[in-house]
């Protein structure tokens, strides 16, 4: 009798480009548990905060079968990358990028901006609007281009396979997929907003906003989940320290978690690409980006974890 396959651990990465004690990089960690009401549970098992890159990317290496949802871009615009005369195949794109200090990253990015006309300053990727996310151009507010200068480049030295982008030599069962916490936040709360950094901002609106968020994460009403009938699990005492976190570093850590979890349903569904759509491989897409309904492919089979049964075209 063939024994099945396990099951991957499921996490979800709130990340930063500047890990501290003070502000670390945060794993939420998780398994994905049918329901007995032919739905889904998603149960946190933990969380794990990381002070610097370096355990950051030790954590990457643990073994698998994992699937996770990471809180960075995992591309740039293609008309950037053209009109800087960058390598378009994706790996050339990003181990030239990954030779920028920062300091030349945002040279190079402010003079694209200056030479492009009001309105259209930044290069878009087409994930974009569907997810309502920032260009990954952006050097501040948020800083989402050293987001992905800290994050790739570390995702690719530790052998994990970015469905759609990179596939390592053999193959892993360790997956990365590109999240967005605040897709799965907007399909809940629309503008509302749940959390700030700074103190004066840490209002009871955006407590309560917090607590209608995990409301709907727990019940499986947020729209996303409820196509899949996902739902969250949690402890009482870990409903309250997320609610309690003004600054919301876990809860989005959670969102990406759940955002993993919905590409891995789509995953044991058959679908080809973890649930993404066809999209352009220089630029890469967001997770759940543009879902609405559940998508069940033909092929109800199932294949290992990173690797693409369809060949991938740019859709431009």
């Amino acid at each position: 009798m063939v024994a099945p396959v396990p099951r991957p651990r499921l996490i979800g990465c709130d990340f930063t480009s500047a890990p501290s004690a003070r502000k670390p990089i945060v794993h939420a960690v998780g398994r994905l548990v049918e329901g007995g009401d032919g739905g889904w549970r998603v149960v946190l098992d933990g969380l794990e905060r990381f002070a610097s890159l370096a355990h950051w990317s030790v954590a990457l290496e643990q073994p698998g079968p994992w699937v996770g949802g990471f809180d960075l871009p995992f591309g740039l615009p293609r008309a950037l990358v053209q009109s800087l005369g960058w390598p378009t195949a994706w790996q050339a794109c990003m181990a030239h990028y990954a030779t920028l200090s920062r300091a030349q990253i945002r040279a190079t990015f402010a003079a694209y901006c200056a030479a492009r006309p009001a309105g259209a300053k930044l290069a878009h990727r087409a994930t974009d609007g569907p997810a309502g996310s920032s260009p990954s151009m952006k050097w501040i507010n948020p800083p989402v281009a050293f987001m992905l200068h800290a994050g790739v480049p570390r995702l690719l030295a530790a052998g994990v396979a970015l469905p759609g982008l990179h596939e390592p030599p053999g193959g892993s069962d360790r997956v990365a997929l590109e999240a967005y916490p605040g897709l799965l936040a907007r399909s809940v709360l629309g503008q509302r907003s749940y959390k700030s950094d700074e103190r004066a901002r840490q209002t009871p609106e955006r407590f309560i906003a917090r607590k209608d968020l995990l409301h709907a994460l727990e019940a499986g009403s947020a729209p996303l989940l409820a196509v899949q009938g996902l739902r969250l699990h949690l402890s009482p005492a870990q409903h309250e320290a997320l609610v309690d976190d003004p600054r919301g570093d876990a809860l989005d850590a959670v969102l990406c978690l759940l955002q993993a979890a919905w590409a891995c349903v789509q995953h044991e569904a058959g679908h080809p690409c973890w649930g993404l759509p066809p999209f352009d491989p220089l630029e890469g897409w967001i997770v759940t980006a543009g879902a609405s309904v559940a998508v069940r492919p033909a092929d109800g089979s199932g294949h290992t974890p990173g690797t693409r049964r369809a060949a991938r075209t740019a859709p431009r």
